[in-house]
């Protein structure tokens, strides 16, 4: 009944909830939520032609199922011949794409920056993520306090949500590291991508100049990986400023035991309350912060 009719096909994603207290100590109005949506209009039509449903059902197990291990779905093969001519496949002709970005584009800067300080503050998972995409859309919000870093440089407090190839970028910055040697450039990145915490900083033209990362259990222990200043960058603070950012990470910030191994760092981690213990599962000279149970 549907088929031949205009429908609108919607999509949206929760990007932060922001409560009231974050605005106003009073009214309960400005409570709300940062999205951002997509939303296709058109007609629904069948797919016809048995070849083009094949690859939409190939396409789906592909999603749903990315380790394969079935034959694939063609359009001739006995086994889904029957299957692939007796299933209803519809598509949406794309007539209209529209959509909303609300990323707090009706507060001030002023606003803006007290929000995201108070989302870092409240640290839920995803808050990391929130805060920098709702600086992408608001470019001239003031650099919050945990965000000051040398002159030139940009921190972020979450590096995932910034473009597809940043794990790469950081791959790259890391490949030379003496922990990485024979370490796939492909595997360094995805070990970025799975980090509890995953922090960095971009110059001017918005190229990655610095990373760190963490894994971390958010109460007992904090494990900090792949510290990484372009060398033409060093000297100027930035790892310094990069590690604070990371340690005041919302996954971080609560461990008791914070932990590292590093061969020629140790007065960069010292001047952070960083003491040697030892020698880590890998051999390299281990430091540990203690922080005091509360």
């Amino acid at each position: 009944e549907a088929l031949g009719r205009e429908v609108v096909v919607s999509a949206e994603e929760i990007v932060a909830e922001i409560p009231s207290w974050f605005v106003d100590p009073e009214r309960a109005c400005p409570a709300t939520t940062y999205y951002e949506s997509a939303q296709v209009h058109g007609a629904l039509e069948p797919v016809e032609a048995p070849e083009e449903k094949a690859r939409v059902l190939q396409a789906l197990m592909a999603k749903f199922q990315p380790e394969g291990r079935h034959v694939p779905i063609t359009a001739d093969d006995p086994l889904y011949r029957a299957a692939v001519r007796g299933l209803l496949i519809a598509r949406v002709s794309l007539e209209r794409l529209d959509g909303k970005s609300k990323l707090g584009q009706n507060r001030t800067p002023e606003e803006l920056a007290r929000i995201l300080a108070l989302l870092w503050q409240r640290g839920r998972p995803g808050d990391d993520v929130a805060i920098e995409r709702v600086r992408a859309a608001n470019p001239a919000i003031p650099t919050a306090p945990f965000l000051r870093g040398p002159p030139g440089a940009r921190l972020h407090s979450a590096l995932a949500p910034d473009a597809p190839d940043r794990a790469s970028e950081a791959a790259r910055l890391l490949a030379g590291a003496y922990w990485n040697e024979g370490v796939p450039l492909e595997a360094i990145a995805q070990v970025q991508r799975a980090s509890t915490a995953w922090v960095g900083a971009t110059d001017g033209s918005g190229r990655l100049i610095a990373t760190a990362r963490a894994v971390s259990d958010g109460v007992k222990q904090a494990f900090i990986f792949d510290v990484m200043v372009d060398p033409a960058e060093r000297g100027r603070g930035l790892a310094l400023a990069l590690l604070r950012l990371l340690l005041d990470h919302p996954s971080v910030r609560q461990a008791k035991v914070v932990r590292l191994g590093t061969k020629d760092a140790q007065p960069l981690y010292r001047r952070l309350g960083f003491v040697e213990h030892g020698t880590g599962p890998h051999g390299h000279p281990e430091m540990i912060l203690r922080r005091p149970i509360v």
